[in-house]
């Protein structure tokens, strides 16, 4: 996808960290573009710098050379217009409700509480999870509690969701099940998604695009399109087929 299309993009993005004293390069010149409403997602095998970019995106980790631009705006830290959610359970704040939780963004952008109330309330009503409002964390199910982290992470209208392997410590069905809720909260809000993942059969069924990263040092080895219509059948022959050639760029 062109830059000049692009809501979000990345410019020739290298990283290098060090390791008691050495210089280990984590990527190397990544560059792509991913359109308003896109959902891309980036896989690559272990250690080849899938979350290192995610945190680069977040503004969690300065790049070492060439820069991220949303909007056609520099990204130089952290932002609200940036939504995260993490694979670990433990992203939602323990002491807060999960209406609480969802609130929280709301609050570091200074709305009015009956506003946030509404507003909260509504995305936990988009997530299922209206009747679990006033449960905390450890009150709610590992899928819940994702769910509450997604409602956290739009709730304050952000540009940009960024996901990183939001799913994979839930166990399979559940996961699934997940995946399916996704696409479903995705096609009504229709934000800009880039979503990391080691799993390809899961990219292929949510993404309109894979971005494909080499083994260390991580850079663009492809752009696989997903043309497939959804919901997607994961034992169709396209849904093979396109398993097989993302696949066949991770070997």
């Amino acid at each position: 996808m062109s830059a000049a299309i692009s809501h979000l993009e990345l410019r020739q993005i290298s990283y290098v960290y060090d390791a008691g004293g050495r210089a280990v390069p984590a990527l190397q010149d990544i560059t792509f573009g991913v359109g308003a409403s896109e959902f891309v997602c980036v896989v690559g095998r272990s250690g080849c710098g899938k979350t290192t970019l995610l945190n680069i995106l977040a503004g969690f980790l300065g790049p070492t050379r060439g820069e991220v631009r949303i909007g056609g705006k520099a990204v130089t830290g952290k932002g609200l217009d940036r939504g995260i959610v993490f694979q670990d359970f433990a992203q939602l704040f323990p002491w807060r409700t999960a209406q609480r939780n969802v609130e929280f963004g709301l609050e570091m952008k200074g709305v009015p509480r009956a506003e946030r109330v509404e507003t909260a309330r509504g995305f936990l009503r988009l997530v299922g999870l209206e009747a679990f409002a006033a449960a905390y964390p450890h009150e709610l199910s590992g899928g819940m509690q994702q769910r509450a982290a997604i409602a956290r992470a739009l709730a304050y209208n952000p540009s940009v969701l960024l996901m990183d392997e939001p799913f994979a410590a839930l166990d399979a069905l559940t996961r699934d099940e997940m995946q399916r809720f996704l696409v479903d909260v995705w096609r009504e809000t229709r934000k800009t998604v880039v979503y990391v993942t080691h799993n390809v059969a899961e990219a292929v069924y949510l993404a309109d695009r894979i971005v494909v990263l080499t083994p260390h040092p991580g850079t663009v080895r492809a752009e696989v399109k997903v043309p497939l219509p959804r919901p997607r059948d994961p034992l169709s022959v396209e849904f093979v087929e396109a398993q097989r050639r993302v696949l066949d760029f991770l070997r």
